[in-house]
């Protein structure tokens, strides 16, 4: 009895172990880019900051005072107000979640509609590949912000509208990077041998295809967040995003850039916090594509 329960303990916490380990070692190969780490943990803070920063503020992000405007950053009013009295710390924290929310959904609906697509192009091939690839290559060959640009004139001005725009024009990258990894993993032995068992092509495809190409996924949907800022912000900027008083910050630069010169600030803040955010998720990306790279573990 003394000799067996050793093992029975050991084998029944082993699926909990080996789970601790796979995270232990991602987090030390992550840890060994100190610039991933600080951009992993700028991420966070902006998510934390998303949620409960609205609920700390004291003013409301869309009052207008024409007492207290253009003030310069104080003790009262950390950033200073803007040109309508409302102060700009208060806005650039309730813009934080719309400025994360759109980010990530709209990735979202591009690695969603680009998984599909590379998946179904990758593993079937022939002339739906060739069909599905060329109509990526056409939407490649615009620049993403004039697509955007285009979609968003024909659609609407809004922030719904900015996530589908900029969701659409993140489709072919997705569909790119997921057909070729399809490809990659369609080869090997092992698929050919469920093939073989009669397994069928859904559950190919969800067991064993789509768990080996989950870690480009995750590095291009971490980097293609920050591309997605920066265009949301972008199409904003030229009034084609969210429109006021929202406190989106690309609509924020606007209204600063008439007040550069004696009232810097008003567009410096929202400028600095676009870069920061984006700065994070780039750097945050880049250490996941190190961290999950196979080559990487040797």
């Amino acid at each position: 009895m003394n000799e067996i329960l050793p093992e029975t303990r050991g084998t029944s916490f082993a699926p909990s172990t080996n789970r601790h380990g796979r995270w232990r070692s991602f987090y030390n190969r992550l840890s060994k880019n100190k610039a991933a780490l600080v951009g992993g943990y700028l991420v966070v803070l902006c998510v934390i900051t998303a949620i409960i920063g609205p609920y700390l503020t004291q003013y409301d992000p869309a009052k207008v005072d024409y007492s207290i405007r253009l003030l310069k950053p104080s003790a009262e009013h950390w950033f200073g107000t803007d040109h309508n009295g409302r102060d700009i710390f208060t806005r650039i924290i309730h813009g934080m979640p719309l400025t994360l929310s759109v980010g990530f959904f709209s990735v979202l609906v591009g690695a969603v509609f680009g998984i599909i697509l590379g998946v179904f192009s990758g593993y079937y091939g022939g002339k739906w590949d060739a069909v599905i690839m060329r109509v990526v290559d056409v939407m490649l060959a615009f620049p993403g912000i004039l697509l955007a640009l285009a979609i968003v004139s024909v659609l609407g001005k809004s922030l719904v509208m900015v996530v589908i725009a900029v969701g659409i024009f993140s489709v072919p990258t997705f569909a790119r990077i997921v057909r070729g990894s399809t490809l990659a993993v369609r080869k090997l032995e092992y698929i050919d041998a469920m093939r073989a068992l009669g397994a069928s092509d859904r559950r190919i495809i969800f067991k064993h295809i789509l768990p080996n190409i989950s870690s480009p996924i995750i590095v291009q949907a971490t980097l293609r967040i920050a591309i997605a800022i920066l265009t949301a912000s972008g199409l904003s900027f030229l009034g084609l995003g969210a429109q006021p008083p929202t406190p989106e910050w690309g609509a924020m630069l606007n209204d600063g850039r008439n007040y550069m010169q004696e009232h810097p600030h008003i567009a410096l803040i929202p400028g600095i916090a676009i870069v920061v955010v984006v700065l994070a998720f780039n750097l945050f990306g880049d250490g996941l594509r190190d961290a999950l790279d196979p080559k990487a573990n040797k």
